[in-house]
């Protein structure tokens, strides 16, 4: 439902105030990459991702297990994957949220930024060191083919029991 803001004379009505109440909904991200090209899927992965809206407010958080049957893409390092927004934005972002990215031992962790690279999807940003002095991952937009914790006790492909973890908001089109 669009949000149309008050103005004077406007009634109150139920579909009125579902426009400007936040209620939590589920959504799953379409995973694709930026190219379109040497897609992913998520296969048994667990997708556990809600957003709720408020007037042009959008509130999000991502958490995806990636599963057995999960198959991250090829490519190259500039073929980035991409996940769909739950609401089209008024306008592309640098920073739309921050989290974590987390290998399958649960100590390779290393902290991300949450892009909207069009009005329709986010891109994930490696965007500091690694959590407990492992070394290895590289910068930048992050795709099948960075390498994760490539020190010596990481691992240096995503692979099952991987997650990525974030949580944001932003402004909705109008």
């Amino acid at each position: 439902m669009a949000y149309e803001p008050w103005r004077p004379g406007m009634r109150m009505t139920a579909n009125r105030l579902l426009s400007i109440s936040p209620t939590w909904q589920d959504w799953t991200p379409a995973w694709t990459t930026s190219s379109g090209n040497n897609l992913p899927a998520f296969g048994n992965a667990t997708v556990d991702c809600k957003y709720a809206q408020a007037a042009l407010t959008v509130w999000w958080e991502m958490e995806i297990t990636f599963g057995s049957s999960t198959t991250f893409g090829g490519g190259t390092g500039s073929d980035n994957w991409r996940f769909s927004a739950p609401v089209t934005s008024a306008e592309t972002q640098l920073m739309a949220g921050y989290g974590e990215i987390q290998g399958s031992g649960g100590g390779e962790r290393f902290p991300v930024r949450v892009r909207l690279t069009t009005t329709g999807t986010f891109e994930i940003e490696l965007s500091g060191g690694a959590y407990n002095n492992i070394s290895g991952a590289s910068s930048g937009l992050i795709d099948a083919v960075t390498p994760f914790g490539a020190g010596s006790t990481g691992s240096t492909a995503w692979a099952s029991g991987f997650a990525i973890r974030a949580q944001g908001h932003y402004q909705a089109a109008g």
